[in-house]
């Protein structure tokens, strides 16, 4: 049994006080139903209404009003450098590949088949350990996606109707 329940949250800025905290990855950070373990080792029943999309300083609001502070954790990503930030950004987000925009270089996760690919484009690529915020998707949805919809390479017949995959 969770030591813990939410089943809401707090944006970040929009709130202060908390008294326990949760180090959550990008990945793990996109949920709607999942236990979830604090930095002390409790556990935390998140229990949201729809798939959410937390981001770093938010908050989980337990049953009792007391929160608990999500903080992106560090983690194994790509350090983007070039002349065209610009033109290495499209390809990237072609690619549906969640990106963190800087002022000097871009931040994506570590995959080293869209690394070669920025090096062949000229980009000096980097590996580091940070935290990973990447920029929202479209629509204000807070999340891109790949582009795997769960089907095969072989199996591309769905319709693309509802959002552009233009390459």
């Amino acid at each position: 049994m969770p030591d813990y329940l939410t089943q809401a949250i707090k944006p970040a800025g929009r709130w202060s006080g908390a008294f326990e905290v949760c180090v959550l990855t990008y990945d793990e950070r996109f949920l709607r139903r999942k236990v979830v373990s604090t930095v002390q080792g409790e556990t935390l029943l998140v229990d949201l209404p729809q798939t959410t999309s937390l981001n770093d300083r938010d908050a989980f609001v337990l049953e009792d009003g007391r929160l608990i502070e999500i903080i992106a954790a560090e983690e194994d990503l790509l350090r983007i450098e070039g002349e065209n930030l610009v033109q290495l950004a499209w390809h990237i987000g072609n690619r549906h590949t969640p990106c963190q925009i800087e002022p000097d270089h871009l931040l994506i996760q570590r995959d080293p088949v869209i690394g070669h690919m920025l090096e062949h484009l000229g980009a000096q690529v980097t590996p580091v350990h940070r935290a990973f915020t990447p920029e929202g998707g479209a629509y204000g949805h807070g999340r891109t996606h790949s582009h795997d919809h769960g089907h095969t390479a072989h199996d591309h017949t769905h319709s693309h109707a509802a959002h552009d995959h233009s390459h």
